[in-house]
């Protein structure tokens, strides 16, 4: 008797479970949102033109909020652009859990940066639609302003855009004041909107790799550690213009010479201990920049990007050093500048990456376990927020180029991988 009782109470329940670990997102409709959002912009070089507030980028907004109404979800415009669709939960008094990422691109840019997290993000909401599930927490899906030009929209939802940066010019040459008028938002008011560190129950982001570790290893999910710092600065070596045929070569002060083995010294002091640190100079200027002239100034920005901020600056200290001493031999001057970046690190929430590798493995998909060297919108929102990243393979390892690409079942698998993520997650949250 004590058996049928059972049953007959925890049956469907076990059922349910069951099932909803079963799930499996369209990959077919995934695809085809995917295909006709790369029409929006498509430019001759099968590049995307699509970036923040160009015409092209607005005209995509009403496709992505009708996927977003088909969905199930409420949708709105906040005071920063940003899209939000919005659908309650069984529990209104739970926070809500948010997934999301951005559809602008960099000029001639790639199909995938930002609108596979976006688009998977929507189709999991409509996979738990048709599959009759409603989930403890409210859920959103969050469609943020202009990423690629400074994370515009999710600094704003952690009150961290200041109307300093509101002035600053976009991709499209306006203001990003202009730019978010245009999307239906108003500069005025957006500190109004910030959320508070506790407003969220967690953030999660399916995004490619942008880097070849996945794909060299043939990997299926990237498990993000965290999102990396980056800092910049500017090195100003200044010596003596000055005519480059009369000049005999031990009267020269040429800065060129000492900034040249400085970057050679850059490269050694980065590899030289073990470490997922980079740094690159990227930026090189010489002036006046003519070549009967000896230059009188060269310009030099340094960056260096690591999960640890300690660690960066730790290098830079050594570097300064060496360019100074370099500066000492050489009979030149030199003048450094730190170039604020709006990009801190950002740790992944250690539960929130054990789910995600237990959600993978459990589909029977392969882990790597990896920083992200580039910036997110789910580097902001972890300033408030449990965050957590799911990667897929870039081939190549290609991004921010017309050849980006992530393959039909690569992104399938990880859109799977956000849906269990998201089920599991409610499901240890609601406790």
């Amino acid at each position: 008797m004590v058996k049928y009782i059972f049953l007959f109470f925890f049956l469907p329940a076990i059922q349910a479970i069951t099932y909803a670990q079963k799930l499996q997102v369209n990959p077919e409709r995934l695809q085809t949102s995917l295909s006709t959002l790369a029409t929006y912009g498509k430019n001759q070089n099968g590049g995307s033109d699509r970036v923040a507030y160009s015409v092209h980028n607005i005209a995509a907004r009403p496709f992505i909020q009708q996927l977003l109404l088909d969905a199930g979800l409420e949708v709105s415009v906040d005071y920063a652009g940003n899209i939000i669709g919005r659908k309650s939960g069984k529990n209104p008094a739970l926070k809500p859990i948010i997934m999301g990422s951005h559809i602008d691109e960099v000029p001639n840019g790639g199909d995938y940066d930002g609108p596979v997290g976006v688009l998977g993000a929507i189709e999991v909401v409509r996979t738990l639609q048709e599959a009759g599930i409603q989930t403890e927490h409210p859920l959103e899906v969050i469609v943020f302003t202009n990423e690629e030009g400074g994370v515009i929209g999710s600094r704003a939802l952690v009150g961290g855009l200041s109307a300093e940066a509101l002035q600053g010019k976009s991709n499209a040459g306006l203001t990003h004041a202009e730019g978010i008028r245009l999307l239906g938002g108003d500069p005025s008011k957006i500190s109004t909107l910030a959320r508070a560190r506790g407003d969220l129950a967690a953030f999660l982001e399916l995004h490619i790799e942008q880097g070849g570790n996945l794909d060299t290893k043939k990997l299926d999910i990237g498990v993000v550690e965290g999102i990396v710092a980056i800092e910049w600065w500017e090195f100003t070596f200044k010596g003596k213009a000055n005519h480059a045929g009369t000049t005999p070569m031990n009267a020269r002060k040429d800065p060129l010479l000492p900034a040249a083995r400085f970057i050679l010294a850059v490269n050694e002091v980065i590899t030289r201990d073990e470490g997922r640190q980079v740094g690159t100079i990227g930026k090189i200027q010489a002036f006046p920049g003519t070549g009967n002239v000896i230059p009188g100034e060269v310009k030099l920005n340094l960056e260096i990007r690591d999960l640890s901020s300690e660690k960066i600056w730790k290098l830079y200290a050594e570097l300064e050093t060496i360019a100074k001493q370099l500066v000492i031999e050489s009979g030149v001057s030199l003048a450094i500048q730190h170039i604020e970046v709006a990009s801190k690190p950002a740790l992944a929430d250690p539960m929130i990456r054990e789910i995600i590798k237990q959600q993978a493995e459990k589909q029977g998909l392969t882990t790597l376990s990896l920083p992200s060297g580039a910036g997110h919108d789910a580097q902001e929102i972890a300033r408030i927020a449990p965050m957590g990243m799911i990667f897929i393979p870039s081939k190549d390892g290609v991004s921010h180029a017309p050849e980006e690409y992530s393959s039909p079942e690569a992104i399938a698998k990880g859109a799977n991988v956000l849906l269990h993520t998201l089920l599991e997650l409610d499901r240890l949250l609601k406790k």
